[in-house]
């Protein structure tokens, strides 16, 4: 056992002895200790033998702004001087304020519930949801199942892995919350109903409609989405999608539910992703670049019709009963009021759109290989899909995938895939990097990721 008070200190043994770190088998740490980030600056990420990399997912997917900067620092250092804490049993000005913003921002008129991460987020979404519908009921039953899509991550808590439709992510976790049901994703390189987009009839949405109606509307609460579904293989939707889905949901009285962790402050080259598609949720959950990942900070945000009914003095439990200690913290909120300041002065959204642009026309360049299937994406956010054969579009091996991923890193980029995602389908590569990207990095990226290709043929 290791004794800092004795030993010299040796942070890679300390690691190794005392950190659980997620998301990886620790048997390989054995042989190879995991890397350790010193110091980040722009879309810069620096290691314990000062070697840099371009960090090509902005952490996990929420450095929006790009690291380093002292402004937010600054306004979280006198934010913890004047409050550093009180619960939103009462209220304080930065959570105001900040609720204020995001109503703005949305165009709409609700109520803004934080919490501290996107998996909490889509936690208190489902909990409004099933009790909106427990409350206006009428006859003595209420509308309960949620909906979400193959593919999709919502996040890590029990309720929020029901509705995660990823197989490796469950797995050993099981059984999981009841009510939680999954339709096929609007998939159009891998067309669940062997359709090709333009002659087909947007099926992906439509069966939504039919599962509604064997599962029986009547027991329907909500229906979970991402605008582009990100972690499970940044796939994008037809245009006609995400509207059909809205008027599905319209028709059988069931709430739209729109999860923007990821593709929410600019991501998508829009403050919010369904921007797009011109098309309003019920209920909204951000997380990640509501901060730029400087602190932990995540909201539920409703329309006013459903926090209305949660209005009712003469029931005890009408109000939502629902608190975590940390939720909305004063210098959580002050900062992701600065953030969303940078955002919109410095244009970070429109900049998304035209260096995403810029980015994925030079990714096209990476089609003639062999190993590319598919490049796709939306802003900043960009899926390549690597196949063993381009006709039958076989998954390229998981160790081909993970050995172009490693590949990068020694060349200096970090990127992502879908691991832990879908058995044997763990062949996208993903990239969002922070929103300040340049032509210079963006080439760079694409240097980078055509040797890393070139290496595995």
């Amino acid at each position: 056992m290791l004794d800092i008070s004795k030993e010299p200190m040796n942070l890679t043994q300390m690691d190794v002895q005392s950190l659980w770190h997620p998301m990886v088998q620790h048997k390989q740490y054995e042989r190879t200790p995991p890397k350790r980030i010193d110091k980040a600056q722009g879309c810069y990420v620096t290691d314990e033998e000062s070697k840099e990399y371009l960090d090509g997912v902005s952490g996990l997917w929420c450095v929006n702004i790009g690291y380093g900067r002292k402004e937010l620092a600054s306004v979280a250092h006198e934010q913890l001087v004047e409050l550093s804490y009180f619960p939103l049993v009462m209220s304080h000005s930065p959570a105001i304020k900040l609720a204020a913003k995001l109503l703005e921002l949305l165009k709409f008129e609700g109520k803004v519930h934080f919490s501290n991460s996107g998996s909490e987020a889509n936690e208190v979404a489902f909990k409004i949801a099933r009790q909106y519908y427990s409350q206006i009921s009428k006859n003595g039953s209420w509308r309960y199942k949620i909906i979400s899509r193959y593919r999709a991550y919502h996040g890590n808590t029990m309720g929020a892995l029901s509705a995660t439709a990823q197989a490796e992510r469950r797995a050993r976790y099981e059984p999981l919350v009841p009510g939680f049901f999954q339709v096929h994703p609007p998939y159009c390189y891998r067309c669940p109903f062997g359709k090709t987009y333009g002659s087909c009839n947007i099926e992906c949405a439509s069966s939504v409609e039919s599962t509604i109606v064997h599962e029986g509307a009547e027991t329907i609460a909500a229906i979970i989405v991402e605008p582009v579904i990100s972690g499970g293989g940044v796939i994008v939707p037809p245009d006609e999608y995400l509207p059909m889905l809205r008027d599905i949901c319209d028709r059988y009285g069931i709430l739209l539910i729109f999860d923007e962790v990821v593709s929410g402050f600019g991501r998508l080259g829009k403050m919010f992703g369904h921007e797009h598609w011109n098309v309003k949720p019920d209920i909204i959950t951000l997380a990640k670049g509501i901060t730029s990942g400087y602190l932990p900070l995540s909201a539920t945000i409703t329309q006013q019709h459903i926090f209305e009914a949660f209005l009712d003095e003469t029931d005890s439990t009408s109000h939502f009963r629902h608190i975590n200690t940390y939720g909305g913290n004063p210098a959580s909120t002050a900062l992701s009021l600065k953030n969303i300041e940078i955002l919109e002065t410095e244009q970070l959204s429109e900049r998304a759109t035209k260096i995403g642009a810029y980015l994925r026309t030079k990714l096209s360049n990476l089609l003639d290989h062999p190993y590319v299937g598919d490049i796709r994406g939306k802003g900043l956010l960009l899926g390549i899909e690597l196949v063993a054969d381009k006709q039958t579009k076989e998954p390229l091996a998981a160790t081909k995938v993970s050995a172009i991923v490693s590949r990068c890193l020694e060349l200096g980029l970090i990127i992502g895939r879908n691991g832990a995602t879908i058995p044997g389908f763990s062949n996208v590569l993903i990239l969002a990097p922070p929103l300040i990207l340049t032509k210079t990095d963006a080439d760079l990226i694409v240097a980078i990721l055509k040797e890393a290709l070139k290496s595995q043929v």
